[in-house]
């Protein structure tokens, strides 16, 4: 008799992936991914098309099913995981989308959100969401309603995609609270909606889905089993951000990780207990999703399209030929020569310069600076990024672990640099941890199947440990110099001891209550 497998899809900004797991042992049965097309507009929209996501879920299921033949009938349950803060305006009851979704880093709302936050107070925020800036998704939402006020109608929802393709596949309109923080509906000290920053705009809280409680599920409706060739009833379980998958895909690694998802953005997530709290611009606050307390989801300003513009600039638009190139580039040498800097952070508003886009710099060139100079700075300054945000949460003990995942962590330079940065904590790498946002999804499922596998990533030999560290000391000072006064650039930070933080061990390889 065949196993029972599990599938994990993961709906992020660029590629839709999924993969089937073997329920018990967690093993990859079989995986698939599709790359998703970004409509960029010049005034700073980012889009999708509905029907297009729509498309290229379909062609990973049928490649799923063709590779599993026919123990595709022993499929038993469906995770589902998405990208964080996007917006979709849907028919409340059938769910038939009213406009594009509009991705989290869509530019359009900037003015808006700038305008609520004038009119309102740092401490309003830092009540409601931990943070001192209205969530961009509530910037949207005035927008939306400023030019396309018919959108708002009582038949109409909120959803970010994740809740779109849940209701596509159970009939539930239901939402993950990192969706709902970044439309301001989520309270992190209460952990329920709150209609408080809703009330700012004139948007009733019915606007938006009720939270997904825990880990619950939703049986797989008529329509979602024709669309998946399954039977209907199996449970679905999520939805969850993916940066809140990606976490639960390394919660039983150790007592208190530090996953790191090196994506499009980069990103690290940590929990607190309840009574120790930290603050930075960019932070969103969930709950734990694997105990009491909160998940931190850090967002920094750098990310993979910064590497990915690196790669096509100063090596070419053939990216796998790009990759090749590099590694040999980096076998010879690690770090650019002293002095030589990059400030990665290119997908960004220009903070000088507000009005144009791109924050990213290079420090340091002179006539004799090669391409593959400046190709060894970008993923130096990437690093670098990542240790200076998480470094109060090093010091503090807050983590025991870091564990890389996401797109990046393939690069064995990036692992290097992010062994020495954070020694002496252990650091290991999910070996597919393209699939870390997909596995977590089916935590509900099988906690025991939804851990990543991972290696040790062992840290560099002393003398390049020390000049791996004599580099990053130099970007401090440089970033500090360059963009030390600028409000989001400060990194995460602690309100209160973290000494106090909760003793008891995680769960290990068991499945949730």
């Amino acid at each position: 008799m065949a196993r029972q497998v599990v599938i994990g899809i993961d709906l992020g900004t660029t590629v839709v992936k999924a993969a089937v797991f073997d329920a018990a042992s967690g093993s990859t049965r079989a995986e698939a991914a599709h790359r998703l097309h970004v409509r960029i507009l010049p005034d700073g929209g980012r889009e999708q098309d509905l029907p297009a996501v729509d498309a290229a879920l379909n062609t990973i299921i049928t490649q799923l099913r063709q590779k599993l033949g026919a123990d595709w009938r022993t499929v038993s349950g469906i995770g589902l995981a998405a990208q964080g803060g996007s917006t979709i305006i849907a028919d409340r009851v059938t769910g038939k989308p009213h406009t594009p979704m509009m991705l989290w880093n869509d530019g359009r709302a900037r003015p808006y959100v700038r305008r609520i936050a004038q009119s309102t107070s740092a401490a309003f925020w830092e009540q409601r969401v931990m943070c001192s800036m209205p969530p961009a998704g509530l910037g949207r939402l005035l927008w939306l309603q400023d030019t396309r006020p018919r959108l708002f109608q009582e038949n109409r929802i909120h959803a970010g995609v994740g809740e779109y393709l849940f209701h596509r596949l159970t009939g539930v309109w239901r939402q993950d609270p990192g969706n709902a923080f970044q439309t301001g509906a989520y309270n992190a000290h209460t952990k329920q909606l709150d209609p408080a920053a809703f009330d700012l705009i004139g948007v009733p809280l019915s606007f938006v889905a009720p939270l997904r409680r825990e880990h619950e599920t939703a049986p797989l409706s008529q329509q979602g089993a024709r669309m998946l060739g399954l039977s209907a009833g199996i449970p679905v379980a999520g939805p969850y951000i993916d940066q809140e998958a990606g976490y639960l895909s390394a919660v039983a690694l150790s007592c208190r990780p530090l996953h790191c998802s090196l994506g499009t953005a980069w990103v690290g997530n940590f929990c607190l207990p309840d009574d120790t709290t930290g603050t930075s611009p960019t932070q969103i606050v969930l709950p734990d999703p694997s105990g009491h307390g909160r998940l931190v989801v850090q967002v920094l300003l750098t990310g993979n399209p910064t590497w990915d513009w690196a790669l096509r600039t100063l090596l070419g638009k053939d990216q796998k030929l790009a990759l090749t190139q590099a590694a040999g580039i980096f076998r010879r040498r690690l770090l650019p020569p002293d002095g030589l800097l990059c400030l990665p952070w290119l997908a960004q508003a220009n903070p000088l310069e507000p009005a144009f886009y791109g924050g990213g710099t290079f420090l340091g060139l002179n006539p004799d600076t090669s391409a593959a100079d400046l190709l060894r700075a970008v993923p130096a300054g990437m690093a670098f990024e990542l240790a200076r945000i998480f470094d109060d949460v090093k010091r503090s003990n807050a983590v025991d672990s870091v564990v890389i995942g996401g797109g990046a962590g393939n690069g064995v330079y990036f692992r290097t640099l992010i062994a020495a940065l954070f020694a002496p904590l252990p650091v290991r790498w999910q070996t597919h941890g393209d699939l870390a946002g997909a596995r977590g999804a089916i935590y509900a499922l099988s906690a025991t199947a939804a851990q990543a596998k991972t290696r040790r990533v062992p840290p560099p030999p002393a003398t390049r440990m020390e000049a791996i560290r004599k580099a990053y000391n130099h970007y401090l000072a440089a970033f500090d110099r360059v963009y030390g006064t600028i409000p989001i650039s400060r990194a995460f930070h602690f309100r209160a001891n973290p000494s106090k933080r909760a003793r008891t061990p995680r769960r290990r390889g068991k499945n949730p209550p």
